[in-house]
């Protein structure tokens, strides 16, 4: 298997905070737009009328910022003029909802189609990521091999890096167990295909686990201590976690929650997504 991939094409440019924040915004409008149209209630009940419009549309600049900027939640209601006990009761009800995760999983649908890729994968490629967290977020592990006290990212990407599952867990849990449920969560979408993976999930008990899943467990080394070499396409899931490095929040953890965390990192991804569909060249006749 060879280590290049063939995206689609998009217009030139370099990378642009505004333009991300704009197309993510767009992105959430026109799902939430959907949601409202299946008879999902995207508001709560109370005595204000739900934000709507240009305000609405700045609520979820907000949102996108405290995960890019990591500002906190009352310093962004202070500079949008939108009570921070709004902005984040929008947040939380929009993560219950799963506004986050449908939007993540139609664009990446929309993306590998404008790739020319079939909705049913082969092969997905799967690590994990220690970071360190705050007191604030609970439960906290060490990861003794990275040092690094707080949380554990376990993430599932197809080919062009994009996330289809996500899990987190202590830092001190192991690789070959923190993937258990990301290879559930793929076996339950209906995934049945390789998954690629480096020397720390080798082991006839996750092989067992996953074969029963009906997914094999294809370990290979890439590299020596701090060396990497890329093996395949494997390289694309530590581009991913580059990407996620450039959002503030998911450098040090604080959400409290595991739930909060997965919509971050998921906004994150969003963010990206969004703009790349917005860059798309037109398809000539």
């Amino acid at each position: 298997m060879g280590t290049s991939i063939k995206a689609a094409e998009t217009t030139p440019g370099s990378w642009d905070t505004l333009s991300d924040i704009d197309a993510f915004a767009t992105a959430v409008m026109n799902e939430l737009k959907m949601m409202e149209s299946e008879g999902i209630k995207i508001c709560g009940k109370g005595p204000k009328p739900p934000l709507d419009g240009a305000v609405l549309r700045r609520a979820i600049m907000a949102i996108w910022c405290t995960c890019y900027c990591s500002t906190q939640w009352r310093a962004v209601g202070n500079m949008t003029g939108i009570p921070f006990g709004t902005l984040f009761s929008l947040f939380s009800r929009w993560t219950r909802l799963g506004v986050f995760r449908r939007l993540r999983k139609r664009l990446i649908v929309q993306w590998r189609d404008a790739c020319g890729d079939t909705p049913m994968l082969s092969a997905v490629i799967v690590d994990s990521r220690s970071v360190r967290s705050s007191p604030t977020c609970g439960d906290r592990g060490i990861d003794g091999g990275k040092l690094v006290k707080g949380l554990k990212i376990h993430i599932a990407v197809d080919k062009h890096g994009f996330p289809l599952s996500v899990k987190i867990s202590t830092a001190n849990v192991h690789d070959s167990v923190g993937i258990l449920p990301v290879l559930q969560e793929l076996s339950a979408q209906g995934f049945t295909g390789h998954a690629l993976v480096d020397s720390s999930y080798k082991g006839s008990k996750l092989s067992k686990a996953a074969k029963e899943l009906g997914i094999d467990v294809i370990a290979k080394t890439c590299g020596a201590g701090r060396n990497f070499l890329p093996e395949g396409i494997r390289w694309v899931v530590e581009r991913s976690f580059a990407w996620l490095s450039r959002y503030r929040r998911l450098n040090t953890f604080f959400d409290r929650t595991s739930d909060s965390l997965v919509a971050h990192i998921e906004i994150a991804f969003i963010s990206i997504l969004s703009r790349r569909i917005a860059r798309l060249k037109p398809v000539s006749a």
